[in-house]
């Protein structure tokens, strides 16, 4: 058992390394068996994130490929995806028994599945292990999921709509593609998961973790071409961002001005905002209609701005020029008016002080803002300043524990804090 600040991580020689995601996001597929069948589509290289998605609600997968399959991906891939073995044959060790006879499997997910396969399955072909393991598992009465993948005008034909209506009056699930560019494409990694949850487990309300994240810096207009604005890169809030989207976490960020693009990713919804005032309006927004599980305040909202900007350009030639401000509304103080039982995430940034005031400061304001977590750290500690791709914080929760994290990348930050945050905490929060 190896300790790693205040997270507790098992590993025995048993585990394969990949093994560690299972869980991190839920424990609602827990102790559940999946067998992930693979079939020769190019879609296959989708089953990956599928079967990661899978593993982090807590489930094992076990990868079976039949030969066409093994043309698009490796079971080198497969291996290093899930842990487990990859079957590409039978052997006498009957691994179609051990995977699917009676009470051996919860599921069998067929991702991506061809016409060939749903025509062999819908027939009594047992010629590939893919389709040897769907036979012995439909004879023990495992539930069987198929999302199809193929070129429309063969989903249409009426031999193939004919096997899959066969197969659905035995039973089996369906999950319909898409029919796009003279496709049938496979549903997404996570339009399955959401299935696999509700439909087949019988699992309620909306499951997939939905995580706001604010980054980057607001500006002032002061005239329409001059701002007040500061030096925050957004790179801290991206990481996040990008790290919990990849994670399979449903993912909206606020993104002000930073110095890099946002990433890009099929879970994360990107808002730009200009202002300290947008700003609030579209994170208030979110929390009251999208209703996040996690808020990340990352971003570096303008605590002033200007009482009335000028329409104009200011003449550069006025030798005095008096500017009044007025306070911005402080965001991360309304958050948990806006929804009481959201984890609030806040952040506290201070320059070149020592780490006693620094998290004497991040205690006081995250009394003030009722935060369940905040991140502490000093700009002025060296490699860690504006616009740098490290850090080095301290993350204290409501109950002052303090853990600290040493100078490191700020995507190996992000990962520790969802970890901490997501991982451990929010399988036990009300919601």
């Amino acid at each position: 058992m190896t300790e790693k600040g205040s997270l507790t991580i098992k590993q025995t020689k048993a585990n394969h390394p990949s093994k560690e995601i299972i869980g991190i996001e839920s424990q609602i597929l827990a102790s559940k068996k999946i067998v992930l069948c693979i079939t020769g589509s190019v879609a296959a290289y989708r089953a990956i994130d599928l079967s990661r998605l899978l593993m982090r609600q807590g489930a094992e997968v076990h990868p079976v490929m039949t030969n066409s399959a093994a043309s698009f991906i490796t079971k080198g891939i497969m291996k290093w995806a899930t842990g487990n073995d990859v079957i590409t044959r039978l052997t006498p060790n009957l691994e179609h028994i051990e995977l699917a006879d009676y009470n051996r499997s919860d599921l069998i997910i067929v991702y991506p599945c061809t016409a060939n396969t749903i025509g062999k399955f819908a027939n009594g072909i047992d010629d590939s292990p893919v389709t040897t393991l769907l036979s012995v598992g439909i004879g023990s009465g495992i539930p069987i999921l198929i999302a199809p993948a193929m070129h429309q005008s063969m989903y249409e034909n009426k031999i193939i709509s004919k096997n899959i209506d066969g197969l659905k009056a035995l039973g089996v699930s369906f999950i319909e593609p898409t029919l796009l560019e003279n496709k049938a494409k496979v549903a997404s990694p996570n339009e399955v998961l959401d299935f696999v949850l509700k439909a087949v487990f019988k699992s309620s309300g909306n499951l997939r973790k939905k995580v706001l994240v604010t980054a980057g810096s607001t500006l002032e207009r002061l005239d329409p071409v001059r701002v007040l604005t500061n030096l925050s890169s957004g790179k801290m809030g991206l990481s996040i961002a990008k790290t919990a989207s990849r994670l399979g976490l449903e993912v909206t960020l606020i993104y002000g001005h930073g110095q890099v693009d946002p990433p890009i990713n099929a879970n994360l919804k990107t808002i730009r905002v200009e202002t300290a005032s947008q700003m609030y309006e579209k994170v208030k927004s979110e929390i009251s209609h999208n209703s996040p599980h996690v808020v990340f305040h990352c971003a570096a909202v303008s605590d002033y701005t200007i009482a009335e900007p000028l329409q104009r350009k200011l003449n550069s030639t006025k030798k005095n020029f008096t500017l009044k401000m007025i306070p911005t509304k402080k965001i991360v103080n309304e958050v948990k008016r806006w929804k009481t039982n959201v984890i609030l995430v806040a952040f506290k940034a201070e320059y070149n002080v020592s780490s006693e005031l620094l998290i004497a400061r991040a205690l006081k304001k995250l009394k003030e803002c009722n935060a369940d977590f905040i991140v502490a750290n000093d700009l002025s500690t060296k490699g860690c300043g504006f616009g740098s791709d490290s850090n080095e914080v301290f993350v204290i929760d409501r109950n002052k524990k303090i853990m600290h994290l040493p100078i490191q990348s700020k995507e190996s930050i992000a990962k520790r804090l969802i970890e901490l945050i997501i991982g451990n905490n929010l399988l036990n929060h009300p919601h």
